[in-house]
């Protein structure tokens, strides 16, 4: 028995050996194969007429709620409207310079800590701004709680690509946009948001641990070296000076002056060292202090222009490398991390207002 146990684990060794070399390999393989097309094709545009998918919603509750008497005088209704619109149509033709009518392009942002939707968004707007005309609009469903300075900067001057083009553009915020989230939305001609969103903090923030006081406990030395006084203010295991904090409390204050101008220049209805203090503030809060424009929500916005538009969900696909999807899973899991202790945090905070 021990002599069969012992011949068992090792032939189930070595079947996982055999297991792990072949996923080595096949994972190798699917590396090569992505760099080797860095240069090809990376995605594709995906259009949703949402006007469509509005009145197959609309089918399928009139199929399922009313009886077949009410379903055959309603389509009775329907054929004789349309036929009497084909009538009236052939008997006026539009004229080859008539209005068309306008469209509505949807664009969606979920952004994280490193804006990595920025590639995504940049692909969009592109899109769009090749059939979008000044008598047509775009709507950005944003949703973002901030993150990297240099990295939201890059997604707001995308957003501003649109402006430039200067068609009309209102963001919605559904959830939350704050900080980062909110130098994008600040762009919008029109914003819109849910009552119970959040906007603002309107601030700027960096914290990092310092282990000198430990190593130095432990015997053990960390060398900085660097060239240019202010190249490394602070640092996580050298020791940290009053010069250095200075210093980088000085960038700080100069990275929220850009980011409080920003803001004023596109809402210069708002008192803007009242708002700029790092606060955030709920939807029906934000209005009052001019942050936002409207109450709403993206769904109801949508619906109420689909009477009027032509609606169009731009999507853009990514293909992404096995390497890329492992490297997005670990920001994403890394940011519900840090915003379910965020919560944690500030829960007491937001439930006490």
């Amino acid at each position: 028995m021990i002599e069969f146990l012992s011949e068992y684990s090792l032939f189930l060794a070595k079947s996982v050996t055999i297991v792990l070399a072949i996923i080595t390999v096949v994972a190798g393989i699917a590396v090569v194969s992505s760099r080797s097309k860095k240069d090809s094709k990376q995605g594709d545009i995906e259009v949703i007429h949402y006007n469509e998918e509005l009145l197959e919603m609309k089918e399928a509750l009139e199929d399922s709620i009313l009886d077949s008497a009410q379903l055959k005088a309603m389509h009775k209704e329907e054929k004789k409207k349309e036929k009497e619109e084909k009538k009236a149509l052939k008997k006026n033709p539009p004229k080859a310079d008539a209005p068309r009518r306008k469209r509505l392009y949807v664009l969606d942002f979920d952004g994280d800590i490193k804006a990595s939707e920025v590639e995504p968004l940049r692909q969009e707007i592109s899109a769009v701004l090749l059939m979008a005309e000044k008598q047509d609009e775009v709507l950005i469903r944003l949703e973002s709680p901030g993150g990297m300075v240099h990295e939201y900067g890059l997604a707001s001057s995308q957003i501003e690509r649109i402006k430039r083009k200067e068609i009309p553009l209102t963001i919605c915020v559904d959830r939350v946009a704050a900080s980062g989230g909110y130098m994008m939305a600040c762009l919008a001609d029109k914003l819109l948001a849910a009552p119970f969103a959040i906007v603002g903090s309107i601030g700027v923030i960096a914290q990092l641990p310092n282990f000198h006081k430990l190593l130095k406990k432990n015997d053990i030395d960390y060398e900085v070296l660097t060239a240019g006084e202010y190249k490394r203010t602070l640092t996580v295991f050298g020791e940290n000076t009053d010069k250095g904090r200075e210093k980088f409390v000085e960038e700080l204050e100069e990275t929220h002056e850009l980011f409080k101008n920003f803001v004023h220049e596109y809402r210069q209805s708002v008192d803007i060292n009242k708002v700029a203090t790092g606060e955030i503030w709920f939807g029906k809060q934000a209005l009052e202090v001019n942050l936002v424009d409207e109450l709403k929500t993206s769904d109801e916005y949508m619906m109420d222009a689909a009477n009027d538009a032509d609606i169009f969900i731009v999507r853009y696909e990514e293909k992404k490398s096995f390497q890329e999807k492992i490297s997005q899973l670990a920001v994403s899991s890394s940011d519900k991390v840090l915003l379910r202790w965020w919560g944690r945090l500030t829960q007491s905070k937001i439930w006490s207002r």
